[in-house]
């Protein structure tokens, strides 16, 4: 993590911090933080007060899935460039609020072909800004801060009158037993409707999330087909074998 993560990371959880406590906890002079403050404060990521900075406001939860968004992100990009390479130019595909799953909009956006993409994540739909050739239509609903995610009845309601030809989902976590699991219900619910509504279903999800437990059931992992990376354990491997699961393992090389 760079100095800039660093003063975010630490505005974050510790609210308004003085330049002295900044300094303190990056092991940084006086000199280097109020410069680093400066360029933040540029950026619109930080608002400078009398002797310190805070976040800036309406930017919180940015940071937060910022920070979530960098965990295990060489095999985020991985799991990301094997799903890009199963789209096909013309077709339907919904793309969810995850972080893996934004590696992929963002490989959209660089190399962009025909698509119609629905989606649940504001994130995500900020990727397709003025890129051409994409159809983009985001879902409405409940705001769900914490995810930058469009979730709740009426987000319920629009999927079903849409079909897609392809789902890409990301997950909380893979439990012990092969299950997928959200840490929000309504998130979990809409989850279980996108599996609904699609011909082919695609888990997109890191080799840190299995094993994991979060708290609302979404669906058995076999429900759809999984894209991971090649972090992934051989007990896990030969567990989802033994579950029926389609597994893509996408190889991670000597990326750091």
């Amino acid at each position: 993590m760079d100095r800039l993560d660093a003063i975010r990371s630490h505005l974050y959880a510790n609210g308004f911090s003085t330049i002295q406590a900044l300094a303190d906890a990056l092991g940084a002079s006086l000199a280097t933080v109020r410069r680093d403050l400066q360029i933040l404060e540029q950026e619109g990521a930080i608002d400078r007060v009398h002797g310190g900075a805070r976040i800036a406001d309406g930017s919180s939860v940015e940071v937060a899935f910022q920070e979530r968004e960098k965990r295990h992100l060489s095999a985020k990009r991985a799991i990301a460039t094997v799903a890009y390479d199963l789209l096909h130019p013309r077709s339907a595909i919904f793309l969810d609020a995850g972080t893996t799953v934004l590696q992929l909009a963002r490989l959209i956006r660089i190399n962009p072909m025909p698509l119609r993409i629905f989606t649940n994540g504001l994130t995500v739909a900020q990727e397709f800004l003025n890129v051409p050739n994409l159809e983009v239509v985001l879902l409405g609903g409940q705001l769900r801060s914490e995810n930058a995610s469009i979730v709740g009845p009426q987000a319920e309601a629009m999927l079903e009158t849409i079909w897609f030809d392809q789902l890409f989902l990301g997950v909380s976590a893979v439990s012990p037993d092969g299950t997928i699991y959200s840490v929000d219900s309504a998130e979990a619910s809409l989850n279980r409707r996108m599996l609904t509504r699609s011909a082919n279903r695609f888990v997109l999800a890191d080799s840190s999330k299995f094993g994991t437990m979060a708290t609302y059931k979404v669906a058995p992992l076999n429900a759809a087909k999984v894209i991971t990376d090649s972090g992934l354990s051989d007990q896990w491997r030969g567990e989802l074998a033994g579950l029926g699961v389609d597994v893509t393992i996408a190889d991670l090389g000597t990326k750091e």
